[in-house]
């Protein structure tokens, strides 16, 4: 295999540099640049309206009773139409969000059916849908009893231990 010599005494040419004058150097140095502040405006000053002439002396009152005071606050509708038109059947136990599937655990001695109308509602949860889709084992099936293990799919993000409510139509 054949070699190749280097050149002795031929490297890269070295760049001489220029030699600036120092008048040269003084010119073409940075400024320094002086930061000015913004001032934030000031609103406008309004002159206050005029006072009213009014009796100078304060003229006592009767206390008011409590009641009148602090009126009751109406009783929540919501709670007493959910009572008598719900009926508890369950609680969820677990959620699948991409699936959105829950897994409910009924309460002794109570069904759901395909076509029931049920409303879920917890913390944060609160929807009705009707149950279109129930599977025990990734099967489906038409009814489940307290011992099934079964899934349902929901509509909305539902929570563990939200309560589940047959709606009576």
């Amino acid at each position: 295999m054949a070699t190749r010599k280097k050149a002795k005494g031929q490297g890269k040419a070295k760049r001489k540099k220029a030699r600036v004058s120092k008048s040269t150097r003084r010119s073409t140095a940075k400024k320094a640049k002086t930061i000015r502040k913004k001032v934030a405006r000031k609103a406008p000053v309004r002159a206050a309206p005029p006072k009213k002439a009014g009796p100078t002396g304060t003229i006592a009152t009767k206390p008011r009773p409590t009641t009148e005071r602090f009126p009751k606050a109406p009783a929540p509708s919501g709670l007493a139409q959910r009572v008598s038109s719900e009926q508890r059947i369950g609680v969820v136990t677990h959620y699948f969000s991409h699936l959105s599937v829950a897994t409910i655990k009924l309460e002794p001695g109570m069904t759901l059916r395909i076509g029931d109308v049920i409303h879920i509602h917890g913390h944060t949860t609160d929807f009705t849908q009707r149950v279109e889709s129930l599977e025990v084992n990734h099967a489906p099936v038409t009814e489940v009893r307290p011992k099934d293990d079964f899934g349902l799919k929901v509509i909305e993000h539902a929570r563990e231990h939200d309560g589940v409510f047959k709606v009576r139509s």
